[in-house]
């Protein structure tokens, strides 16, 4: 399916973005990878600020190419647009993230030391590696949203 596909099943909405919107998204991630690998924090409570950074970036993506979540289901929906936008190779990131989400709100809602410092740290790695990938997807794809 296409993101306008998704759009037309209302899974998704038009959205205008601005720089400044991408900014302030990109501004969070770096204060959301900075704040989750501190080791006083709880694994449950790193895991949850990396799963934010993560979320951030897919949502970068989404605004990026004019579209974002209807407000049901609103985390899957980026999760799963996510290879939609960088190419269908990203599936098992997108299902990596899912999983992530899944543990993020049990850790969140349900229970404490669902998630352990390597379950952290890797996700924390994987959000630091996509940091990068986003980037350069915004240089070649969208340079007007950064600087």
């Amino acid at each position: 399916m296409t993101l306008k596909e998704w759009e037309s099943n209302g899974w998704l909405k038009s959205h205008s973005t601005s720089r400044q919107e991408i900014t302030q998204l990109l501004e969070i991630v770096d204060r959301d990878l900075k704040d989750s690998k501190q080791t006083i924090l709880s694994s449950d409570w790193r895991f949850g600020i990396a799963y934010n950074a993560a979320l951030k970036h897919c949502t970068v993506l989404l605004y990026s190419e004019g579209y974002k979540p209807d407000r049901n289901v609103a985390h899957f929906r980026t999760i799963q647009a996510f290879p939609l936008v960088l190419g269908k190779e990203k599936e098992g990131d997108s299902d990596y993230f899912n999983s992530c989400r899944a543990k993020r709100n049990k850790v969140e809602y349900d229970l404490i030391g669902g998630a352990s410092d390597s379950e952290a740290d890797e996700l924390i790695e994987f959000v630091t590696e996509l940091k990068t990938e986003v980037i350069e997807w915004l240089k070649i794809k969208h340079p007007e949203f950064i600087s």
